[in-house]
């Protein structure tokens, strides 16, 4: 079983991922997108969703036309852990520059 991150551990590596916030009465992580259109959300929902099942592990997420909300909290663990910071960081790798929000 995969352990929680400390309030140190969370410290650093949330200072260390962009555009992620502490989501408010949860040990968990969320981040919004906003993209050209449907089709471009849309993308990257599938680059992320192939990643996360070949992680095991997968993201809430929302989408409504170009816009794209995910948090990220490992359910087994009860709260913030190592795997959720990685697809945290692949789904920075990816995301789109300037339209990010």
């Amino acid at each position: 079983m995969i352990n929680r991150l400390t309030s140190e551990e969370r410290a650093t590596q949330l200072a260390e991922l962009h555009g992620w916030q502490a989501v408010a009465g949860r040990d968990a992580i969320q981040r919004s997108f906003r993209f050209a259109d449907f089709n471009e959300a849309f993308g990257f929902m599938t680059r992320v969703a192939i990643k996360a099942e070949q992680m095991n592990h997968h993201p809430e997420w929302f989408n409504v036309y170009n816009r794209v909300e995910i948090t990220l909290s490992t359910h087994d663990a009860n709260g913030l852990t190592s795997r959720d910071i990685a697809l945290a960081r692949f789904i920075d790798a990816i995301a789109p520059g300037p339209l990010s929000v």
